[in-house]
């Protein structure tokens, strides 16, 4: 019986081997250029926290063994289907699977790793940049802890778990049911069509051990006040003694220009002489690194960065409120960026790849990014924060079903979403999760909770919430509708045509806003992720055509900002799916209008003399 179950062992072990050696990108669609790039030994290497940077780390993406089976089934299963490609996700091209998964059936995984040497004597934490959505975890058949959330970072301490040396097995379960549960989960949908695009099931961004000291630094959190040239600045200190103390030190150039040593769990305050005030014609960013004392002696650090940068709002020479850029008017305008891919769909094929749309973005003149009801990487923000994009970060929708009315004129067709308490639970631990975990990033500069009355409840209630949590930004309550007097600003929706609302009725109270218009299309053979019927708001046969009418917009631009208007958001970035109204087609092979030709004709919009503020 024991050679007959040897025997067994060894058959699943070469079958694994097997099962290694035949995984292949799916080609049934379209792919970005770097597709031919991603390696199956090395997917996405690059440090994932670039805000939080400690040297001892080892990346776990790769290949995994995977399975899907009924919820039902109790247990993890008997054997495994074959591998997939960590971290895209499993209905992805760049996975090696593309298979759907749904409410009724979960998705495991499976691998096994080696702690390096030079962890000994170390805590050893698992981390996951984000798994969509109820993930529970083992290790070595140990569970280790379970998180609910597709947007947001979580890590387990698995020291405990750990054997003493040899190979260790990590094994993840995912439940994800897409538009047929209430969470937050942004433009997925079970039957994409139209504007809804496939479901994203299961590990999404990188998985990565990192030792630390028994007492380490696990959270920071900086906040600048250019006003009063100070960074104020708050460690969270794991397993801490009486007497232990935190050490901040600020760099410029690599020459330390603030220092204060604080208790942990403390907040402390630098005083930034002559600070350069970060802005998307001038992202400077400083140096900042934090060292854990006990008795005089160093037991933890990190390495970070911040900005000296304001978001505000104040009033013009005519009353009218306007969005305000380190206490200057800024006229913010970027594209919608819904952040897919097509062949990875949530997640960028390569690090660069990621990089690229960003470059670009700036490349056409933009200044600024809507991050549509999606979260990316940190290493986005990151990116953002280095070449000076500005970002609006939607929360991602969920639970829908309530009316929608985008005229804020209007009475009688808005509603608000019944949520049931759960819902409720299930959005507020998500937003306040994103919040604290993006509060790094200078370049966010407005969190918006709700977008076109997705989901939209409670409004009143979730702005003031948001605006109490993060008083350093902007709070956009609802992004095209239902509108609601609170909030900093008044976000009109209007396609193709660029519109406002009324300064007279809405500018004295709030900053006013074009969230979305354009939606311009053009389908480009050879590059659409279907072969006809695909969709844009008003649809163009070439280039040309497309850039007459363009140009026709943003000749319109001007006039409203004079009147009131403080940025605008075009749609979008690239196409998605059978949407092809991007700038560059989805698999990013072709602008449809030059970056050159985009940028000169955005460049009158920036006129500073288009509005005077009022004197204070």
């Amino acid at each position: 019986m024991m050679k007959k179950y040897s025997l067994l062992i060894g058959l699943l072990c070469a079958g694994a081997n097997l099962f290694a050696q035949d995984w292949t990108v799916k080609r049934n669609r379209i792919l970005t250029p770097w597709a031919e790039q991603v390696k199956a030994d090395k997917p996405l290497p690059d440090y994932p926290r670039p805000q939080m940077v400690r040297s001892k780390w080892m990346n776990l993406n790769g290949l995994w063994q995977y399975n899907i089976q009924p919820a039902s089934l109790q247990g993890k299963p008997a054997a495994f289907e074959g591998p997939i490609l960590v971290p895209f996700a499993v209905e992805s091209a760049l996975s090696g699977v593309e298979r759907k998964v749904g409410k009724d059936s979960v998705l495991w995984y499976e691998r096994n790793f080696t702690v390096p040497a030079d962890f000994k004597k170390h805590n050893v934490l698992l981390h996951f940049g984000a798994v969509d959505w109820d993930c529970t975890v083992f290790v070595n058949g140990q569970e280790i802890g379970n998180h609910k959330g597709g947007y947001t970072a979580f890590s387990f301490d698995i020291t405990s778990a750990l054997k003493k040396s040899g190979s260790q097995t990590v094994t993840v379960r995912v439940w994800d049911p897409s538009d047929e549960g209430p969470q937050p989960r942004g433009k997925q949908v079970v039957k994409p069509h139209g504007i809804w695009y496939t479901p994203v099931t299961g590990i999404w961004q990188t998985v990565w051990i990192e030792a630390v000291a028994p007492t380490y630094i696990s959270n920071i959190k900086q906040t600048p006040d250019i006003d009063k040239k100070k960074l104020v600045v708050s460690t969270e200190v794991k397993s801490s003694q009486d007497g232990d103390q935190v050490r901040i030190t600020a760099f410029k150039d690599n020459q330390k220009i603030a220092e204060q040593t604080v208790p942990v769990n403390s907040e402390g305050a630098l005083n930034i002489d002559n600070p350069v005030l970060w802005s998307p014609s001038n992202p400077v960013l400083y140096d900042l690194k934090f060292a854990v004392l006990r008795k005089g002696k160093i037991i933890d650090t990190v390495a970070s960065y911040f900005a000296m940068r304001k978001i505000s709002m104040g009033k013009d020479n005519n009353g009218i409120q306007r969005m305000l850029l380190n206490n200057e008017f800024v006229f913010q305008y970027g594209p919608l960026d819904q952040g897919w891919w097509p062949d990875g769909l949530y997640t960028a094929p390569t690090d660069e790849a990621l990089k690229f749309d960003i470059v670009q973005t700036k490349e056409m003149g933009f200044n600024m990014i809507r991050k549509h009801v999606k979260l990316e990487p940190a290493r986005w923000y990151r990116y953002c924060d280095e070449l000076g994009l500005l970002v609006w970060q939607d929360m991602p929708s969920g639970d829908l079903g309530n009316s929608w009315e985008p005229d804020p004129g209007s009475y009688g067709r808005a509603s608000d979403k019944q949520r049931t308490d759960a819902s409720d639970k299930i959005y507020r631990a998500e937003w306040n999760e994103i919040m604290q975990q993006f509060h790094h990033f200078p370049s966010i500069v407005v969190w918006v909770p709700f977008n076109e009355a997705w989901g939209q409840y409670k409004t009143k209630d979730i702005t003031e919430w948001t605006m109490r949590n993060d008083p350093s930004r902007l709070v956009n309550s609802a992004s095209g509708g239902n509108f609601e007097p609170v909030g900093h600003i008044m976000d009109l929706h209007h396609y193709p045509d660029p519109s406002m609302p009324r300064p007279d009725l809405f500018g004295a109270d709030r900053i006013l806003v074009l969230g979305e218009f354009g939606g311009l299309g053009l389908p480009l053979e050879g590059h659409t992720w279907q072969e006809k019927d695909n969709w844009g708001y008003q649809s163009y046969r070439n280039s040309q055509e497309l850039y007459k009418r363009y140009a026709e917009l943003m000749q319109r631009i001007p006039h409203l900002i004079e009147k009131g208007l403080s940025a605008a958001v075009y749609t979008q970035t690239t196409d998605v799916e059978i949407e092809t109204n991007g700038l560059l087609t989805y698999d990013r092979k072709q602008f449809k209008i030059p970056a050159a030709q985009l940028k000169a004709v955005h460049q009158p919009l920036y006129q500073t003399k288009l509005v005077t503020l009022a004197k204070q």
